[in-house]
Formats: structure tokens, C-alpha cells, sequence
């Protein structure tokens, strides 16, 4: 009896562990707002993914995402320009921005809130990304949140006016996984 109660009291004393994910092909990282009433999309499309996620276990999971600025594209050569430029996102200065979250809340169904923080031009600020989780071989993330953008400085001087450019930044994602080697 002895033997049989030991592995299972060290078993329940181990950490919970999350499945580990990689981003597979098909991901995208997408943001969209207004300049001057006027729609605009733009993505990232060299961002990456590593999440660490089990449903059962969300005091075990864990959210990177990397974004290289320099790979921001609205398909508008005169945007992206200023996107990449000193103005927004200053990429040769800050090339990359981060989005790492440690702290995962169940919505009901399978929606999940993730709270994070976005390291973006230096600056660090609390995001919560709420998402829809599909479970599978290829699980998928489909999220979304909102950026205040002056919070971070992108969008400064004459593009500080929120009149021109609204401060609310949607950021929407859809991340297909496979598990992590």
C-alpha cells in the first residue's frame, strides 16, 4: 500500500503543465482603425506565436507573440512609410514589439481572456487579448483587442489628434498552432 501511495502523492504535487504550441502556416496578426473616417487594415505578417495552453490548466499557460515592426504593411506604399517611420512605430529604432501573458480567465464556452503586457517603442502597458479557443490536431486562436496607440507614442505631432487618427487601435489574430518540438 505503501509503494502505491508515494507516486501518487508526487504526482499530485507536480506542477500542472500545459501543452506547448508552436505557430503553424495560415496565422495572421491584423490591425485596423481610422484616418480621417477612412478604414484602414494593416498586418504583421512576420509576427510569431508560442503559447503554452491546456483548458484545464490556464494557471499554467502562457502567451508570446513577437512582432517585427518593419514588417507592418497596409499595401499603401505611402502608410507604411510613416507606419514603419519616427512618427509610428519607429522601427529602426524599436523593432520589435512583444505581447507576453501569464494570466488566462475562462469566459464560458471557449472563450478566454488572456491579460498581457505590450511592450511596444519602449514602452510597457497591461493588454487583455479575449479569445475564441478551437480545439484539434491544429488547435486555433482567434482573438481580438484594442490598443490605446498614443499610450505607447505611436502616432505623434500632427498624428497625435485623434480627430485625424482615433486613439483605439483593433487588433484581431487568428493563430492556427501545432504542438512544440
Amino acid at each position: 500500500m505503501r509503494t502505491l501511495l508515494l507516486p501518487a502523492l508526487l504526482a499530485l504535487s507536480l506542477p500542472a503543465l500545459a501543452t506547448d504550441y508552436a505557430q503553424a502556416p495560415g496565422s495572421t496578426l491584423a490591425f485596423a482603425g481610422k484616418y480621417q473616417g477612412d478604414v484602414f487594415v494593416g498586418r504583421f505578417p512576420g509576427f510569431s506565436t508560442r503559447l503554452s495552453f491546456d483548458p484545464q490548466q490556464l494557471e499554467a499557460a502562457r502567451l508570446e507573440v513577437d512582432i517585427p515592426l518593419a514588417t507592418a504593411t497596409t499595401r499603401n506604399a505611402d502608410y507604411d512609410g510613416e507606419l514603419r517611420g519616427v512618427s509610428f512605430f519607429d522601427a529602426a529604432k524599436f523593432p520589435r514589439a512583444r505581447f507576453v501573458a501569464t494570466k488566462f480567465r475562462a469566459l464560458g464556452g471557449n472563450r478566454y481572456a488572456a491579460d498581457g503586457t505590450l511592450s511596444l517603442r519602449g514602452i510597457d502597458k497591461p493588454v487583455t487579448l479575449t479569445f475564441e479557443w478551437t480545439p484539434g490536431a491544429n488547435p486555433v486562436l482567434s482573438g481580438r483587442a484594442t490598443v490605446q496607440r498614443l499610450a505607447f507614442g505611436v502616432g505623434g505631432g500632427q498624428w497625435a489628434d485623434t480627430t485625424l487618427i482615433p486613439d483605439a487601435i483593433a487588433v484581431s489574430t487568428r493563430v492556427v498552432l501545432t504542438p512544440a518540438k
